[in-house]
């Protein structure tokens, strides 16, 4: 086989020096998304390959060949290369999506040795593999999608990718868990590692980068599925709050920052008087433990018999976040209910609840502070700790909390 691991692609390798390799900046092309663009740290680095993983149906696809459309319509040479979808399926979704007189090269192929050989000929900037787990290599003893075919194939087309500077991304199936399915050391041969993530009923889509080798690892991007294709959110807080309810008890603003983005993100909880034994609780977009024990903290520390409810705790807008920032949002969420008295509607909360009931510092609070002015938030309850040094901007009130008690007595009873 031309491709085989051992054998190589016929260039040959002699070891150097680090005073011999150049250390310029990496060459890096845009997606022609800020978002996306946001996520790689920068762009697509030339030589890389780039693994992107999410759901069925969430639009991967979609977003691998709008992005490959605009590198096409900026000079790079692109091949697609599909196992699940014929030519003709492919050139439907492209003219849905306004990529159909795009100058992309489109090949149907799941054989490894023919694929190879295509683009050892060809040498295009980009290649597309969609999806890893329909490629086969004919000297492996197992089906496409086995554990050996994926490690196998993979490390061919990386050696590939490393050898001649072709840069590919690898389109992967996940599991029930949301892993990328095949075998865990595919994600630790490429270079970056993209997981898809969202409700397939819901509109939003979040680009999250695991794995980096060219840049940070907290970032996110966050897309809108429309009938044209997926289109950037440019202002996510803004999307995020957008239906939000007035004057309801049970609704508080708080702040997560994902990378070097701070997001509002409304917290909604509902407590009512159990009809058995066992108080019910449910959480959707955050961690089910985090808000048992931010319950627990309540009635312990403020002697609120919340073991007599049912609570139910979401995230609006069907986003999913866990950073603990969000604590004192939820627990004030879950007061606003109980006590059914609304928080108001220009009011943001962030901060870590500890098992004490004390509210502890948070990471870039000034950001978080900055990002609520924006949205014309009037006051900003945060840990007092994070007071020192902040600067907050005109229009916005800070007030520094050191515990739920301070909190609840805000409030009011």
């Amino acid at each position: 086989m031309t491709g085989s691991p051992a054998g190589g692609f016929g260039l040959k390798q002699r070891p150097v020096s680090l005073s011999e390799i150049d250390d310029e900046e990496q060459t890096r092309w845009s997606t022609g998304y800020a978002e996306l663009d946001r996520v790689l740290g920068g762009g697509i680095v030339k030589g890389s390959m780039l693994l992107v993983g999410g759901d069925p149906g969430i639009g991967k696809s979609t977003l691998l060949l709008q992005v490959t459309g605009n590198l096409a319509a900026s000079g790079k040479n692109v091949l697609y290369i599909s196992g699940e979808e014929s030519l003709r399926q492919i050139k439907l979704r492209a003219a849905r999506i306004g990529r159909a007189g795009s100058s992309l090269k489109f090949m149907c192929e799941t054989d490894l040795d023919a694929i190879t050989g295509i683009l050892l000929e060809t040498r295009p900037d980009l290649c597309v593999i969609d999806s890893i787990q329909t490629m086969y290599n004919a000297e492996i003893q197992a089906a496409p999608g086995s554990v050996s075919q994926v490690r196998e194939t993979t490390g061919v087309l990386l050696r590939l990718a490393k050898e001649t500077g072709i840069t590919f991304f690898i389109i992967g199936h996940v599991t029930k868990e949301g892993t990328v399915a095949g075998p865990r050391v595919l994600e630790h041969m490429v270079d970056t590692v993209l997981y898809f993530e969202g409700d397939r009923y819901a509109s939003y889509r979040i680009i999250r980068g695991v794995k980096n080798r060219f840049g940070s690892t907290n970032e996110i991007g966050i897309f809108e599925m429309r009938a044209e294709g997926l289109a950037e959110v440019e202002n996510p807080s803004e999307y995020m709050l957008s239906g939000r309810p007035e004057n309801a008890s049970g609704s508080v603003v708080s702040c997560a920052v994902e990378g070097t983005r701070a997001m509002l993100t409304e917290v909604q909880a509902l407590v009512t008087k159990t009809s058995f034994g066992f108080p019910k609780r449910q959480a959707t977009g955050t961690d089910y433990n985090r808000v048992s024990l931010l319950m627990a903290v309540l009635e312990k520390r403020l002697g609120i018999p919340l073991s007599e409810y049912d609570a139910y705790v979401n995230l609006a807008g069907g986003i999913r976040q866990s950073e603990p920032a969000l604590d004192l949002g939820i627990a004030m969420a879950v007061l606003s209910s109980f006590r059914n008295r609304p928080v108001d509607d220009k009011t943001v909360a962030f901060g870590e609840v500890g098992l004490s009931g004390e509210v502890r510092m948070v990471t870039l609070a000034e950001i978080r502070v900055q990002e609520a002015a924006r949205l014309g938030f009037t006051t900003c309850i945060l840990p007092m700790s994070n007071l020192k040094g902040l600067k907050a901007p005109k229009g916005i009130q800070v007030i520094g909390v050191k515990s739920l008690k301070e909190v609840a007595d805000m409030m009011g009873r």
